[in-house]
């Protein structure tokens, strides 16, 4: 069974076949790269259900295929919600992780630790050729740290650290795959819909 998802992140697309595979195991994911000349939608929503929506129906335009996709950030206490749905282009273009996080640390230097709280948010868009749509969200709490630390992950999990790790202080660059899946905010999500996304491909 294929499904596309609204993707050229190589990390993102093998976290989603991970997942979505414990509710069908044969689920092959197809992201950007497999699509000759596919173009990517301007992603220029407001909300995280917003672009998910946007960039998933795109997908099931240009594959035919049911379209998975997820639009995700980080949002932090101090900076009022932001980066939220800017995260991958807080720094400005080219999107790169490095510069983010540099930006990011930057601008929470003078924060003491006590208000460094944040939080991952992600919306999953499902989208079915046959016009069915579902959203699901999923969240994961923690702060911000105030070094780069780990090299599991991507994006700004190298500063993160969640609720469920704040004892010992692990990123979420620093957890093994199944161990961030149990507890991120994508991976909670994804599990709320693996269940629908199983139910559509079996009755199809």
């Amino acid at each position: 069974m294929k499904v596309f998802l609204a993707s050229a992140n190589a990390k993102k697309i093998l976290e989603m076949q991970r997942i979505l595979a414990e509710h069908v195991p044969d689920i092959e994911v197809l992201g950007i790269g497999d699509i000759d000349g596919y173009v990517e939608p301007v992603e220029d929503e407001p909300t995280f259900e917003g672009n998910a929506l946007l960039k998933a129906r795109a997908g099931v335009a240009a594959t035919g295929l049911p379209s998975i996709a997820d639009d995700s950030g980080l949002c932090v206490d101090a900076l009022n919600g932001m980066p939220g749905v800017l995260s991958a282009r807080w720094s400005g273009p080219p999107k790169s992780d490095d510069r983010n996080n540099e930006l990011l640390l930057a601008q929470l230097h003078d924060v003491p630790d006590e208000r460094r709280g944040a939080h991952f948010a992600c919306a999953v868009a499902w989208v079915l050729p046959d016009g069915r749509e579902r959203v699901v969200e999923g969240r994961m709490d923690g702060h911000i740290i105030r070094e780069v630390r780990g090299s599991g992950g991507f994006g700004y999990d190298v500063v993160f650290v969640a609720v469920e790790h704040a004892a010992e202080g692990l990123t979420s660059a620093e957890l093994e795959p199944g161990e961030k899946d149990l507890i991120s905010h994508r991976g909670r999500a994804l599990r709320e819909l693996a269940p629908q996304v199983a139910a559509d491909l079996a009755s199809d």
